[in-house]
């Protein structure tokens, strides 16, 4: 693991039976041992992806464009921690993740970010999928609606393979810290 990562997520990756590495590109994380600033959101952290129903893609599974930075100081989020940026470089950065996708079909989109008043209130969210590409943009400011960890941008078709990405960008956020965390497609019924 990086040096720099709080303690709390390093404890709960070790109690773990699995391990997650940083993400190589992303900078280490500033914030000194245990440091958090809502305590009582801790119990929503959820440290493995794995456990998560659906397509589930970490910061770690995803491409970064720019100098994203690793931070656990607000809970919740999903593995070792979430990606921000910085609050700089605007319009320059970006975060994809590319989802193995096993079925032509509906899914619904989901990202995950923690959320308070430094976090921007415009960050856009955009889906390319069988249809085009659709931009979504958030208040990353408000907790998102599932365990104040996932938000849900809408269900879209998908079709089987790579061809589909999901992208986080910095694009008209300025002043404020847009958060990366994880990706959730869960399969939606045609009923």
């Amino acid at each position: 693991m990086k040096p720099g990562l709080p303690q709390l997520a390093l404890a709960l990756a070790a109690s773990a039976s699995f391990a997650i590495e940083p993400h190589p590109k992303a900078a280490t994380n500033p914030h000194k041992v245990g440091e958090v600033d809502i305590a009582a959101n801790v119990k929503f952290i959820i440290a493995d992806p794995k456990t998560l129903p659906g397509i589930v893609l970490d910061e770690t599974d995803a491409v970064l464009k720019g100098t994203w930075q690793y931070s656990t100081h607000t809970p919740p989020y999903v593995g070792i921690g979430y990606l921000h940026d910085q609050n700089s470089g605007k319009g320059t950065k970006s975060v994809i993740w590319t989802p193995e996708i096993p079925k032509t079909g509906n899914y619904e989109v989901r990202v995950s970010h923690c959320s308070n008043v430094r976090r921007a209130t415009t960050t856009p969210v955009t889906i390319r999928h069988a249809g085009g590409s659709t931009t979504v943009r958030i208040n990353q400011q408000s907790p998102p609606e599932h365990d104040r960890l996932f938000r849900s941008l809408g269900v879209f078709v998908f079709k089987k393979g790579k061809s589909g990405t999901v992208m986080i960008s910095t694009d008209g956020t300025d002043g404020k810290y847009v958060i990366a965390d994880a990706l959730q497609l869960l399969p939606v019924s045609d009923k």
